[in-house]
């Protein structure tokens, strides 16, 4: 049975061969990329990838009114240690003109997520202003996984390698990954379970690679779940997108990483 993932695999291959077709469109001086691994390693609490999206096939529209530029400076204020925009524009409404947006508003490090399955896919991510793309394991061959993350990281942009089960997390660790998203969400149905985390999380650290828990998050309660799995950030969309006092929902998930004193 034809599941979400694959209509959405279906949909970027039909993407790909328009923006090989229509070929790049040339930038100016780009950015040095700034890197986010150093600060996952170096904070005491969970960092915060703070997402910018518009809709989703699970919620749907989610807005349309809000402007990427002015959500980023927000989060930044608010303490956002990264920003991930939806550049994915059949089911998440969103395009690399919202990175570029965010870009120019913020000086945070950037993650273009998206469901990449080719080369260009990588270089327009580049080109708008991204520092860390995302690999989808469950979205690739497994060699084609190798090669689109040695192609990032030649390029100097960071790879944050999303699995959802234990086969995944070793195809990601054969690609090298030094940067590990478990996703609480399947791909291929869209329900949400916390303990995806909580199971894959310690195999995740214990191979060295560095662990963000994404999707999911509503609470303090499910941040301390995370920081027990191991993880050292967290990827939040919707709620931060729906959040009527930013401030106040960030701090909510301000919560020290596994191994920091609590007090």
């Amino acid at each position: 049975m034809e599941t979400i993932l694959d209509r959405i695999l279906a949909e970027k291959q039909k993407e790909v061969a328009y923006l090989k077709e229509y070929g790049m469109e040339a930038r100016g001086s780009l950015p040095k990329r700034k890197p986010f691994i150093e600060v996952l390693k170096h904070s005491n609490d969970l960092a915060i990838i703070a997402e910018f999206k518009r809709a989703s096939p699970s919620r749907g529209l989610i807005s349309e009114n809000i402007r990427p530029g002015n959500q980023a400076k927000l989060y930044e204020q608010a303490g956002a240690s990264a920003i991930s925009v939806l550049t994915d524009s059949a089911f998440f409404k969103g395009s690399f003109d919202d990175l570029r947006e965010v870009r120019r508003a913020v000086g945070l490090p950037i993650l273009c997520k998206d469901f990449i399955i080719d080369e260009i896919q990588i270089d327009h991510a580049y080109l708008a202003g991204a520092d860390i793309i995302l690999l989808i394991v469950a979205a690739l061959e497994e060699s084609r996984l190798m090669n689109l993350h040695t192609y990032a990281k030649s390029l100097g942009l960071e790879v944050l390698v999303e699995i959802h089960n234990e086969e995944e997390f070793v195809k990601a660790t054969n690609a090298g990954a030094e940067l590990i998203g478990i996703n609480n969400r399947d791909l291929r149905t869209f329900t949400i379970s916390l303990e995806t985390t909580t199971s894959l999380g310690p195999m995740v650290r214990a191979s060295g690679a560095c662990l963000i828990s994404e999707s999911g998050m509503k609470s303090a309660s499910d941040a301390k779940l995370a920081a027990a799995a191991g993880a050292q950030g967290l990827l939040i969309g919707q709620t931060f997108m729906e959040s009527g006092s930013m401030k106040e929902s960030f701090r909510s998930f301000i919560v020290p990483k596994l191994g920091v004193a609590l007090g």
